[in-house]
């Protein structure tokens, strides 16, 4: 993919207790997110992602958000902090840290746990920080405040990056169900207090955000897909992201009441649900899942 603006010069030297925001990804597109934070020399990412090529890209596999920025600057990177486990937010992290393998890497239990994988494929072990809602995490000149946000995938995380040049709060990936598998809503109160203590920029990142309604809740899929597992005589096939535990937890339920049997295809499905089963988000009941 050809650079947008290739005349564009490098940025100038930061002035002191100045932060800046370079997108390398994500604007305009779904897929490749990814967000550089410079605050006194040091640098913050947030997100890492990928972008799946279209129909006019054939022999594409995957798209990288733009690394040249970063080409000098390897040794600056403090950390980087994942919103939640979806590829476009967390595939090309093993790209990047073939340039230098011991970024730190901050994420909730799952996002973590889907991430890992991808290292040991490539043979680079990465120093992994945990972090849950409500926690802060002082990283270099960053101070971070991670928020619960509801997304199709559990563990998803906002973050209040807080420097003495002011607060930004990115939402991540989110949106407002009200009634979510897991009982975890996007968490407005927290919102609401970090807007009274002043937030100077507000990073908001949803996917058809610009779309006029009302998100449909995950629950209200499932007499849909409940109909057509139960009166489907023959095979039910049914696509999914891989990372879709929510979705495939209400297939999953479905299933069991019309007593059928569920099995998973592709690689990353089977280990991404493995995954989640261990760790307790996806709920199977005992002989429903066969190879």
């Amino acid at each position: 993919m050809n650079h947008p603006h290739p005349g564009l010069p490098y940025p100038s030297k930061l002035a002191k207790k100045t932060l800046r925001i370079v997108a390398l990804g994500g604007l305009g597109e779904i897929g490749r997110n990814m967000t550089v934070f410079e605050y006194e020399g040091r640098l913050l990412i947030v997100d890492c992602g990928v972008l799946f090529p279209g129909d006019d890209q054939p022999g594409i596999d995957l798209i990288l958000p733009d690394f040249s920025y970063l080409k000098d600057r390897m040794n600056d990177i403090e950390a980087i902090f994942l919103t939640h486990g979806h590829e476009d937010h967390i595939g090309a992290v093993p790209y990047l840290l073939r340039e230098r393998s011991d970024i730190r890497i901050i994420g909730s239990k799952l996002t973590l746990a889907f991430v890992t994988p991808k290292l040991k494929e490539r043979r680079i072990t990465a120093p992994m920080t945990q972090v849950k809602a409500g926690q802060i995490e002082k990283v270099g000149p960053f101070t971070l405040e991670f928020v619960t946000v509801n997304h199709s995938i559990p563990d998803s995380l906002a973050v209040a990056i807080k420097t003495e040049a002011g607060v930004v709060l990115h939402t991540g990936d989110f949106k407002m169900d009200k009634m979510p598998l897991d009982g975890k809503v996007t968490d407005l109160e927290t919102f609401a207090r970090l807007g009274k203590e002043g937030v100077d920029l507000f990073l908001v990142d949803s996917t058809n955000a610009d779309v006029p309604g009302l998100t449909v809740a995950e629950k209200d899929i499932y007499p849909a897909l409940k109909e057509a597992i139960a009166r489907t005589p023959r095979r039910v096939v049914v696509t999914s992201f891989a990372s879709h535990v929510h979705r495939i937890q209400q297939v999953l339920n479905a299933a069991q009441e019309a007593n059928r049997k569920v099995a998973y295809v592709g690689r990353s499905m089977v280990r991404n649900m493995k995954l989640a089963e261990d760790l307790g988000y996806l709920k199977v009941p005992t002989g429903l899942v066969v190879d």
